[in-house]
């Protein structure tokens, strides 16, 4: 009996790794440790956290215990969990995220919703849509997924995150109505074609803060899609000043933005004649994140 008793003691079970696992995580200050370790035991075993105390009392393997150590001590170096089990649910679908592209985080949900509110659903022909900066396709392969009828294309000056976007297109079911290309900006776009709609989420953080950012996301998310240069609007002017000479008239660029950068955009956008209006969407925390620019619907001289 009491050697059964030993035997028992010295076995982990599912419920024993989450308590011990959260307890540990919040001694290093991870955020959410319960949380995060309910994920990521969950990923180690092909379950879901459900399915974790359902079967509360079930030992762990040993390859099964190698595994997820491995993982915990990736998230004790501050690594993020998307990054650890390769995925981010985000709008209506998941995602394969990689350090090649930014993580899609819930303010870009407004992008999204703001796109689809502005989509007329009865057109003769069909709507074109670009999303620059495109990542892991988050934008555009949202639109796809839930308006299906109009033209896609996306464009990243990064070729690894292209192929992180094309990947998760094709496995939301959508490759076929999303053309991608390697563009920085408007560098590889002919005039020729204009655009119903423009879309991105620019970098936009002020280069002094991108380092004071948590670990999580100045360690292990790509710079380049976070450095907006010294004042954080270097691609919001791009998109501003150049957009309107690639959407038809009447036509929206939508964006964006960081949360203290409305009065920026509307200094940007009061002088230049290409846009008849301009107007925000709120965030979760009621921070105007998406600013929602029109194009003259007449053609202005010289265009």
């Amino acid at each position: 009996m009491q050697k059964q008793t030993s035997r028992k003691a010295l076995q982990w079970t599912i419920l024993e790794v989450l308590k011990w696992t959260a307890d540990y995580f919040s001694s290093h200050g991870i955020d959410n440790p319960r949380l995060t370790a309910e994920i990521l035991l969950a990923e180690t075993l092909g379950i879901d956290r459900v399915g974790l105390y359902v079967r509360f009392d079930q030992p762990l393997s040993e390859s099964e215990r190698t595994q997820f150590r491995a993982m915990v001590k990736r998230r004790v170096s501050r690594e993020p969990v998307a990054y650890i089990v390769g995925r981010k649910d985000f709008w209506k679908i998941a995602l394969e995220v990689t350090p090649d592209v930014l993580i899609p985080r819930p303010e870009t949900e407004i992008l999204v919703a703001a796109a689809l509110e502005m989509m007329p659903e009865n057109r003769k022909t069909p709507l074109r849509v670009l999303d620059m900066g495109t990542g892991s396709g988050a934008i555009v392969i949202s639109l796809a997924h839930s308006m299906p009828g109009p033209f896609y294309a996306a464009s990243d000056i990064s070729v690894a995150a292209l192929h992180v976007a094309a990947r998760n297109a094709a496995v939301n079911s959508v490759a076929d109505r999303i053309f991608f290309f390697v563009s920085s900006w408007f560098a590889s776009i002919s005039k020729t074609f204009s655009f119903d709609m423009i879309l991105s989420n620019p970098p936009y953080i002020p280069s002094t803060d991108v380092g004071r950012l948590a670990p999580e996301i100045a360690n292990y998310e790509p710079a380049l899609a976070l450095d907006g240069d010294a004042d954080g609007l270097r691609d919001i002017s791009i998109l501003v000043s150049e957009s309107h000479g690639f959407l038809v008239p009447g036509g929206m660029l939508m964006m964006e933005i960081g949360h203290d950068q409305k009065d920026a955009v509307e200094r940007m956008v009061e002088k230049n004649l290409d846009w008849a209006d301009l107007f925000f969407k709120k965030d979760y925390a009621g921070h105007h994140r998406v600013a929602v620019l029109k194009r003259s619907a007449r053609e202005l001289p010289g265009t």
